[in-house]
């Protein structure tokens, strides 16, 4: 997965820490945790590999996490062709 973040980072005290795969019924299939503030790299794309999609599930969430205010922002769903 290759996620494309916008958080308005203000330094280590508020910024996106992670972004997760889950399914429609959130399930945790993967997370990718963000090491340090992007302030001056707005949006950034980072991947994640070695997600284990169980099989028949067609459709995941992306959603992202910040440390001051956990889970939130848009949720983008995604279909998976060929699932």
């Amino acid at each position: 997965f290759h996620v494309t973040v916008r958080h308005d980072d203000a330094g280590w005290d508020h910024y996106a820490d992670r972004w997760d795969v889950v399914t429609t019924d959130g399930t945790v299939l993967g997370k990718r945790v963000l090491l340090h503030p992007h302030d001056d790299e707005q949006p950034f794309t980072r991947s994640l590999s070695g997600v284990a999609v169980p099989e028949g599930v067609r459709t995941v969430v992306i959603r992202a996490h910040d440390l001051v205010h956990g889970l939130g922002g848009a949720e983008m769903t995604v279909d998976l062709p060929g699932r």
